[in-house]
């Protein structure tokens, strides 16, 4: 079977469900997981498809919120890449904030080996340093959302008024030129809304995949954002419109 005729194949069964599973696309057709690992990436970069740990999901334009375990684990390789270069622009003494979003949480296992005040608002990076040496961390506490473990509502936004951020690390469900850059969750979106108006550098995470695209609510103008980090793929027009916005580019 040619790749073209097997990636045919795979979008079918993708339009029948949510996803699709490496291990049984490779039974069914009798190739091997490394081959359809490949045809998830050709598909991939023609925007059929979002490649996840063990299998693909239907690609949307509007992005449905998934679930931390499930976001961690789409665009791996393009998260590291974003988050590893992210940490190179930390120094030392840097108050930082790190949202929950999943591109952030990678930021954390590139942290410099200096001293520096981290605010966040996502459970799962004060477990992930509470005992490293070196750093004042500091939650935002709040109302828990246990999907995206992570605090918000109002008394993690009144946290975020008490301090000074140097840079602020999040990401998004999608960044549009006109619409600016949005989330799928109300509550979350106000939040960062808040944490932006704190900010002396807002620096958005954002892989190629979440480019041009619109969620449900908008918390940010393009304009807002001081740095725009992403990978190799992304769309060379579109970071070119935002270079000429201002705004720093950096590709990982």
């Amino acid at each position: 079977m040619l790749p073209v005729e097997r990636q045919s194949v795979i979008l079918s069964k993708l339009a029948e469900s949510d996803s699709v599973r490496t291990t049984e696309l490779a039974t069914a057709l009798s190739v091997t997981d490394e081959t359809i690992r490949k045809d998830f990436e050709s598909l991939e970069k023609r925007g059929e498809l979002l490649r996840i740990h063990g299998g693909a999901v239907k690609p949307t334009q509007v992005r449905v919120e998934l679930a931390l375990t499930e976001r961690k684990q789409v665009n791996r390789d393009a998260k590291t890449a974003v988050a590893q270069h992210a940490a190179s622009l930390i120094q030392p003494n840097d108050t930082i904030f790190i949202d929950a979003s999943s591109t952030a949480l990678t930021l954390i296992e590139f942290l410099p080996d200096f001293h520096l005040t981290v605010l966040t608002n996502a459970h799962n990076v004060i477990s992930a340093l509470a005992d490293r040496e070196g750093l004042d961390l500091i939650s935002t506490g709040g109302i828990y959302e246990p999907r995206s473990r992570s605090y918000i509502g109002l008394p993690a936004e009144s946290t975020m008024r008490k301090h000074n951020i140097h840079r602020m690390f999040f990401s998004c469900n999608g960044i549009h030129l006109e619409r600016g850059v949005s989330e799928t969750n109300s509550r979350q979106a106000a939040f960062k809304e808040r944490v932006i108006d704190c900010s002396e550098e807002v620096c958005l995470l954002a892989d190629s995949t979440k480019i041009g695209l619109k969620s449900s609510f908008f918390f940010a103008q393009v304009s807002d954002l001081t740095t725009v980090i992403t990978n190799e793929d992304a769309d060379p027009g579109f970071t070119a419109a935002l270079a000429n916005q201002g705004i720093e580019v950096l590709r990982a």
